[in-house]
């Protein structure tokens, strides 16, 4: 039997994988783990609950509060809000835990549930598995302990939840966003209130697409897995740029006032020299992936920036900035983490922090961007191979090992086995598309021959 637990907490299918019995049992786990944990210990124990829109979250929150007031929390409902939003109310309002329900950018049959320690900080693996183990015990039957009369949880709307993140959001930035007009996309999803709210809040024009959830229509069409409307919205509005989120918005991607995609790595690029240059940018360093563009990585060596580079995953480029104390980090799909500020990738005040840069600057947004050269990126997965042998093959090393001899300094390849499916993945840059393509296509073959 699998882990239930992935990288973003529990996601499945809702009403198939992830049932109305699973949300109220993993619930009632995660009390009681965090209990034995001492985390409950001399006061009564308090959880905030959030959601996003999706059809399925109505019926999955209602069972995760029952869970927690049957286990004797008191549940603090926030109703339809971004993941970081929750995360920052259960720390701010000195939670012991905090509850999301997203499935992120998935399609919308699509839910998840994902646990917040206090602080609203992810929980820690070993918890994770507690809680699994603990959820796994009480589904076959093995009885716990029910609290009765005033012992149980006491439910409330925290309706005050929206004013509160978004005034922290504004609060945050250096500079009002007067004179911008600014395009959000907001995937029809968690963030379709609060992310025109806050940039209006800070002073900007707001033009909204994306921003009608009717509990169906989650990501579809819309958001940051789908750009070609804001990029035509943007350019219709002649809008200075272009805000997109996923459908719980921890996400934010960029479109500049001609319409181009600006990414995850460019957003990083022009936040951590706008930190560094307010002596904000802690160890003149930032935190990327092991995908990060070459580009990128090539135009932080020129500005002085060292980059820290860390396994494919949001989680990963966390852990590794609360280890060292780093202050920002991200991915290119657009999880940009600034640590000060949140405790997760927050896709509203990623977009607010771009908007603020652009403001303070009088420069525009592609014009910023343009610190960094995106490189030519190919990936191709290979599939039906046998992954566990990718770094011990002969013959795969000394393909790559002659791919990136042919790419030298301008160049890079990466070979990673999937996580999740039978396959590996082949990832090539180069400073021209059609060399990267060729050595992709090569380094392809490669390994199917040396592990198929």
């Amino acid at each position: 039997m699998g882990r239930l637990f992935g990288t973003d907490g529990v996601r499945g299918v809702a009403n198939a994988d992830l049932t109305a019995e699973m949300a109220l049992g993993l619930s009632v786990a995660a009390a009681h783990v965090l209990a034995e944990a001492g985390t409950f210990e001399g006061h009564r124990p308090v959880a905030v609950v959030g959601r996003d829109p999706r059809a399925s979250g109505e019926f999955l929150e209602a069972a995760v509060v029952a869970g927690l007031a049957s286990a004797g929390v008191d549940v603090l409902r926030v109703g339809v809000l971004p993941t970081p939003a929750v995360a920052y109310l259960t720390g701010a309002l000195d939670a012991d835990l905090g509850v999301m329900l997203s499935a992120s950018h998935n399609p919308m049959p699509d839910n998840g549930i994902k646990f917040f320690a206090r602080g609203g900080h992810k929980l820690a693996d070993e918890l994770e598995d507690r809680i699994e183990t603990t959820y796994r015990a009480h589904a076959s039957g093995e009885p716990w302990d029910r609290p009765t009369g005033a012992g149980v949880g006491r439910v409330r709307a925290y309706d005050e939840g929206f004013d509160a993140y978004v005034a922290h959001l504004v609060g945050v930035l250096p500079n009002r966003l007067d004179g911008l007009k600014v395009v959000i996309d907001g995937a029809h999803g968690a963030a379709a209130r609060v992310s025109p709210e806050a940039f209006a809040r800070a002073g900007a024009e707001v033009v909204t697409i994306g921003t009608d959830p009717d509990g169906l229509n989650i990501n579809d069409g819309y958001g940051s897995t789908h750009l070609a409307r804001l990029q035509a919205a943007v350019v219709e509005h002649r809008a200075h740029l272009g805000i997109a989120h996923d459908g719980d918005a921890d996400r934010c991607l960029a479109v500049d006032a001609t319409g181009r995609e600006v990414d995850g790595d460019q957003i990083l690029a022009v936040l951590a020299l706008a930190m560094r240059e307010a002596g904000e940018l802690r160890k003149d360093t930032v935190v990327g992936t092991v995908m990060s563009n070459l580009g990128f990585k090539l135009a932080m060596r020129r500005e002085g920036v060292e980059l820290v580079q860390t396994a494919v995953g949001d989680r990963y480029v966390l852990e590794e900035m609360k280890t060292r104390g780093y202050a920002l980090g991200g991915e290119q799909s657009g999880h940009v983490i600034v640590l000060d500020h949140a405790t997760t990738g927050d896709g509203t005040l990623t977009g607010l922090l771009l908007a603020a840069r652009v403001a303070a600057t009088g420069r525009s947004l592609a014009d910023l961007a343009g610190v960094m050269e995106r490189l030519p990126q190919v990936l191709i997965n290979v599939p039906d191979v046998d992954k566990s042998r990718v770094s011990s093959s002969a013959d795969l090393a000394a393909a790559v090992a002659e791919a990136e001899r042919e790419l030298g300094e301008t160049g890079r390849v990466l070979l990673r086995p999937s996580g999740t499916e039978p396959l590996v993945r082949v990832m090539v840059e180069a400073a021209d598309i059609d060399q990267a393509r060729s050595v992709a296509g090569r380094l392809a073959d490669a390994v199917k021959s040396a592990l198929g």
